[in-house]
């Protein structure tokens, strides 16, 4: 039996719905939202892989095991008149970090990112995450300060719409 471990990334398919789904309700429990988690797997498939796909992932995976995934969409900068790459979730299974997968899983969206002329490369990420913006900011990313996230979302987003 050979110890040697290969690391291989690729583009999602619709039989990696179920362990990319599995992953986002593991990611939400890592940062205590899992009462917010409402995606199904159907849901995930459509947002996939449906007649008008609203995002992308990748895979990562470790000797054929899925292990990391990432899911990404294109933004609009009007600033560079560019599309950008949103990363929406990365994630790497627990005991699959440290391992160098997290780093290649963003050279990768980088290269993507680079071929598809992109002016941005942008994410998130939760403020008492320190791991996750030490590794970010080892990896050359920004972390924008005077920057804050507006959402409107349920009944909110219903009133909003219905606003005269």
């Amino acid at each position: 039996m050979s110890t040697d471990t290969v690391f291989s990334i690729r583009p999602a398919q619709p039989s990696d719905v179920s362990h990319i789904h599995g992953m986002i309700v593991e990611l939400a429990v890592f940062e205590k939202l899992e009462h917010l988690v409402v995606a199904t797997e159907a849901m995930l498939h459509e947002g996939l892989f449906g007649a008008r796909p609203a995002c992308e992932a990748i895979i990562g995976e470790e000797n054929g095991e899925v292990v990391a995934f990432a899911l990404f969409f294109h933004n609009f900068s009007t600033f560079l008149t560019k599309k950008g790459l949103y990363l929406e979730d990365l994630y790497v299974r627990q005991i699959h970090r440290g391992k160098g997968y997290g780093t290649q899983m963003l050279k990768r969206l980088a290269q993507i990112a680079v071929e598809r002329e992109c002016g941005r490369f942008e994410w998130s990420v939760l403020d008492w995450n320190a791991p996750a913006i030490q590794f970010y900011q080892a990896m050359g990313a920004d972390i924008l300060p005077d920057w804050r996230i507006c959402r409107v979302t349920g009944d909110s987003l219903n009133a909003l719409a219905e606003r005269r």
